[in-house]
């Protein structure tokens, strides 16, 4: 037998030598929005969000056989859940081409060149002829039952600490549905994201622990921003991350919202494979395999009707049924750990959640379990009825018969899987950092050419125009702010930003202070957005007007904050003519004036006149003097010496 005699620490003191035991990988798969005027493959506007509708569409999901005459597992698994989905569109977003009536239209140009871009910023080797193919999704998520995707570019890499990450490929894609609700056999979406261009990287599995993974996730995140031409915002990215262990398989983690939350959630997941792999030795031990294990089941509909345990007798009253299944030799075994606070039976819970559709919680209830559901008489009934013997636990699943008669499948077919190890499969990532079953891991057999679409060649002159609008790499631009000294805070925001490249400029052109700039372009748009007002709509001719005022001393660091609000809120700039640096006069002035002000004023506190008077003499000369030029005199002023 192997050994995984390793525990499990709790997550903040897992070491680096920790993960290197159990052999932790994981790679990364991230989708990212493109900043586009259309969709990828017709010409609605890309972009436009809104819950509200025009109509619902009603469809039905079926899997197609791929290209070698196979089904796909997930299909199948879909498929099985005997799901109707409902569509809620918006005429001003969403066109019959998204429904599958129209033919598609040819790849978005502008989405492509983006992609193209940022497929050379990973060191891409990029194809020279696209392909469009058909990749199935029957959970729904787009109406067609299949998204349109190509790749990009193939093998290249990004720096990280004294090695490389991998980039296997840079996908462009269709975006998917926002899933509005997922109840029993029904499932709503919103179409207002569907076919918004969407690239996806994927990474190879090179991160060793989970803040590895994040680290670079923020890389990635931070290399695609820098563009200034991709989405940002909630549901704009979204990261799915892989894990596995030594002896284990690789598990998708879906739809992480949040960098974050990776290194708990992947820490939940390494510990749940490794918990399994121990579960594995243990069936081994009592001589259960895939090939030996055996279950039973029966309708207990008649044994449970007048149970006093509340769901399954308020289900049972109307009209639902009830099975047991006999699980051989597992005698405690559901209530063997997998994650933090989290035991086996939610393995088999969540299966017969998804693909049964008994979502209304519990759904199962077992022998195992410590907590208080069925009499000690019932249960004797229950293990009477499956012939369970004292080695064996009885699980209980109850809900409409056809339903029910999914879940004794699953439950059976999950445990038999507990012999096997660690199943493929896509988890769900869930708030307190563990994760849930989604679906089966889908595999090869989803995909196949697309035939309403030709091949589109990649030109070399495409390539060299894209090329010579590209952004200077991150890390690049990191070493040079940190080799000129900027604040620690400013050097990864000011490397993304959309105005690192106007920093570069008045840096080495206007011999502005570095730090200056980067605290103006960096900060000062926060304080905007705290305050309510978008720093998005400053536009860059705006801040060359702005900062060359203030390159030419006719403005003040203060000054440039001011202007930028001005910009922000739409009231136009002042012309070079109309804004002058305070004079010497104007400033003593000032002072007077506002030392006479603060004669007229109560203040109880002596040591805080400077403070009042510097506030009133700042406001007056607002933006057209540094506050160290009047510093001195103010001080002066407040102890009557001037």
């Amino acid at each position: 037998m192997s050994d995984y005699r390793f525990q499990f620490k709790p997550f903040p003191e897992m070491t680096e030598a920790d993960y290197a035991e159990i052999g932790f990988r994981s790679g990364l798969e991230i989708h990212q929005q493109l900043l586009t005027e259309k969709k990828l493959f017709c010409r609605c506007p890309a972009g436009r969000y809104s819950d509200a509708y025009d109509a619902e569409i009603l469809r039905h999901m079926r899997p197609t056989l791929s290209e070698l005459g196979e089904y796909d597992g997930t299909a199948l698994m879909e498929f099985k859940t005997k799901k109707e989905i409902i569509y809620r569109i918006n005429r001003e977003t969403v066109c019959t081409y998204e429904m599958d009536d129209t033919p598609p239209f040819m790849i978005d140009e502008q989405a492509l060149d983006i992609a193209l871009g940022i497929a050379m910023l990973y060191r891409l080797n990029l194809v020279d002829e696209l392909h469009i193919a058909r990749k199935q999704y029957l959970d729904g998520s787009i109406p067609t039952g299949f998204q349109r995707t190509t790749i990009v570019g193939v093998t290249g890499s990004v720096p990280y600490k004294d090695r490389s990450v991998s980039i296997v490929q840079l996908g462009l894609e269709e975006d998917a549905c926002r899933e509005v609700s997922d109840v029993g056999h029904r499932r709503v979406y919103l179409t207002d994201r569907l076919g918004m261009p969407l690239i996806e990287t994927v990474t190879g599995p090179d991160m060793r622990t989970p803040r590895e993974a994040a680290e670079v996730a923020q890389i990635l995140r931070r290399l695609v921003r820098s563009t200034g031409r991709v989405r940002t915002g909630i549901g704009a990215a979204r990261e799915d991350v892989n894990v596995s262990v030594r002896g284990g398989t690789r598990i998708e983690i879906k739809g992480v919202p949040r960098i974050p939350r990776i290194p708990l959630l992947t820490y939940h997941e390494a510990m749940r494979q490794w918990n399994l792999l121990r579960l594995r030795e243990e069936l081994r031990r009592r001589g259960i395999t895939a090939e030996t294990f055996r279950s039973a089941s029966e309708d207990v509909t008649r044994v449970l009707v007048k149970t006093s345990y509340q769901p399954i007798r308020e289900a049972l009253a109307g009209g639902a049924t009830a099975a047991a299944v006999a699980l051989r030799g597992f005698r405690d075994l559901l209530s063997w750990q997998t994650q933090t606070n989290t035991r086996f039976s939610r393995e088999i819970s969540d299966r017969v959640r998804v693909v049964a559709c008994l979502t209304k919680l519990p759904n199962i209830i077992h022998s195992d379990s410590l907590s208080e559901t069925l009499s000690s008489s019932r249960w004797d009934q229950v293990r009477k009825a499956v012939r369970a013997a004292d080695d064996d636990t009885v699980v209980v699943v109850w809900g409409p018969a056809g339903d029910v008669k999914t879940a004794v499948e699953e439950i059976a077919a999950r445990a038999r899987e507990a012999a096997i190890g660690v199943p493929s499969e896509t988890r769900q990532a869930l708030r307190d950092g563990t994760n849930g079953f989604e679906r089966i891991l889908p595999g090869p057999d989803r995909m196949y050419p697309d035939t309403d679409l030709p091949p589109k060649v990649v030109t070399e002159e495409r390539l060299e125009r894209i090329r010579r609008g590209l952004p200077v790499p991150i890390w690049t631009r990191e070493a040079w702010y940190r080799e000129i000294g900027l604040p620690a805070d400013v050097v990864e925001p000011l490397a993304m930003s959309r105005w690192a490249g106007l920093f570069e400029m008045m840096v080495k052109e206007w011999g502005i202070d570095p730090t200056a700039a980067a605290v103006a372009l960096v900060q000062f748009p926060k304080s905007l957005a705290r305050r309510g007002l978008d720093p998005s709509r400053l536009a860059e001719d705006d801040l060359r007007r702005i900062f060359a005022l203030f390159r030419d001393r006719r403005i003040s660091r203060d000054g440039v904050r001011a202007l930028m609000e001005r910009s922000v809120r739409g009231q136009g700039l002042p012309g070079p003519g109309e804004v002058r640096p305070a004079t010497e006069e104007e400033i003593y002035a000032r002072v007077a004036d506002a030392n006479a002000a603060l004669r007229a004023m109560k203040v109880h506190n002596p040591d805080r006149k400077a403070h009042v008077l510097m506030g009133l003499v700042m406001t007056a000369l607002r933006g057209r003097v540094e506050g160290a030029a009047v510093l001195e005199r103010v001080t002066a002023a407040a102890e009557g010496t001037c």
